[in-house]
């Protein structure tokens, strides 16, 4: 028995050992990937970055048109993930809600190049040209399960006390869910739509053969649309160093914008748990 148990600890030692080291290297590449992205960034950031645009050597239209991109697809993805989730918590039940869950969790994982090509063949070949809606309807895509998977696991959290007090006082069924499990649920749903924003807008694969990129201001959404991360990847394979220099002050910039939303939903989550 003292065998038994010493074998134990000792795969316990070394598992939490390989976990450590494990923990390590993945935040040791994570510095590196920041410090070289800081020390080049900043070494290329100017204030004419925000005034310019790309054709005059600035990112002003790029970081316009990629916001443009992601909101519209917050504004697509959004309500139809929040409907599915709903439908899912508090009326979907037995095996074909868990098939909706899985095919969820299915497209979470599907690799966003294969969104792109889809939506390529579907909104753009049609149309005869790249354009900015493609665009944001194949970050949409992307968003939708993200939402949906959002939107389950916070609803879920919620009380069952709170179903039944809603019904006991009277409530419909559409009612109770509007008026008391998403207020219970709101800041863990608004959290959930802030990390898929930031999922979004830093994608570039679905990108590349959907909105593409342009070197003008343009708000015209029918023809190719400014993007920042398909124009860093652009820009780092031109040979000049003044084009590597714009990408790379193109990645610290969209690094950062990343980041603040990640760590301001992360920041509401604590502020949440705290109370």
């Amino acid at each position: 028995m003292n065998n038994v148990k010493k074998r134990r600890l000792l795969l316990n030692k070394i598992i939490l050992v390989l976990s450590t080291l494990s923990a390590l290297l993945g935040l040791f590449f994570l510095f590196w990937i920041l410090i070289t992205l800081f020390l080049k960034g900043v070494g290329s950031l100017s204030f004419s970055l925000f005034t310019n645009d790309l054709v005059d050597g600035g990112l002003r239209n790029l970081i316009f048109g990629q916001f443009v991109m992601a909101f519209l697809a917050t504004i697509i993805g959004v309500p139809l993930g929040m409907i599915a989730g709903i439908y899912l918590r508090e009326y979907g039940y037995g095996k074909y809600a868990n098939m909706i869950r899985d095919l969820s969790d299915i497209m979470m994982s599907a690799p966003s190049i294969v969104i792109g090509a889809f939506v390529f063949a579907v909104f753009v070949v049609p149309f005869g040209s790249i354009n900015g809606w493609a665009g944001a309807i194949a970050l949409a895509i992307m968003l939708i399960p993200i939402v949906v998977s959002t939107t389950d696991n916070m609803l879920s959290l919620v009380p069952k006390e709170l179903r039944e007090a809603g019904i006991a006082l009277g409530g419909s069924k559409h009612k109770v869910i509007l008026d008391i499990i998403l207020k219970a649920a709101k800041v863990g749903l608004m959290t959930g739509v802030l990390l898929a924003f930031a999922r979004v807008i830093g994608e570039t694969a679905p990108l590349l053969f959907t909105s593409g990129t342009n070197s003008f201001w343009t708000t015209n959404l029918n023809n190719a649309f400014p993007s920042l991360t398909v124009s860093i990847y652009n820009l780092a394979n031109f040979p000049t160093d003044k084009a590597r220099d714009l990408a790379w002050a193109a990645s610290f910039i969209l690094t950062t914008i990343v980041l603040v939303i990640n760590l301001t939903g992360r920041f509401i989550i604590r502020k949440r748990k705290i109370k």
